[in-house]
């Protein structure tokens, strides 16, 4: 199945929401994160998405039936490196390529330093986000929890 990004445009920041809640749900069970009185998982950074262009969102869907596997939130820090902010793929769609495909159409919006820091306490995202890297760069860099790469530009790749 091939995906494509599709940038989360203002008019369907609901839909990204509830993708996110889905997304604070499943890490709540290692990263011990609480719902609010309102059985929500607070994002205080997400209105940002919409109003700050250091920060994007996009939509992973199935490029041939437009289908909606997941997301990711990519954000733009000041000295230049981009990081994984959120990322989700449906658990139905997991373990077909699709994440793997998006991670790396997300590292090809922007060349330079990156950085990924997978759900705290959750083995699988580790072990999924080395795996994705280890096939940009050899060998993966990991300190602190955090994985850091070089993404290049295609010629160099």
């Amino acid at each position: 199945m091939e995906i494509v990004l599709e940038r989360v445009m203002p008019d369907k920041r609901d839909t990204l929401f509830r993708l996110l809640q889905y997304s604070l749900f499943e890490e709540s069970l290692t990263d011990l994160n609480d719902m609010n009185d309102d059985a929500l998982f607070d994002y205080p950074w997400f209105d940002a998405y919409f109003t700050e262009p250091e920060r994007e969102a996009y939509f992973i869907r199935e490029k041939d039936t437009q289908r909606l596997l997941g997301f990711a939130m990519v954000r733009a820090h000041e000295d230049g490196r981009h990081s994984i902010a959120e990322f989700l793929v449906i658990p139905k769609y997991r373990r077909r390529g699709i994440g793997t495909q998006a991670a790396r159409a997300c590292f090809a919006l922007h060349e330079g330093m990156w950085e990924v820091k997978p759900a705290y306490g959750s083995e699988a995202a580790r072990l999924f986000w080395q795996q994705v890297i280890n096939r940009i760069v050899n060998p993966v860099q990991r300190k602190d929890g955090l994985f850091t790469f070089v993404m290049k530009h295609k010629e160099e790749r």
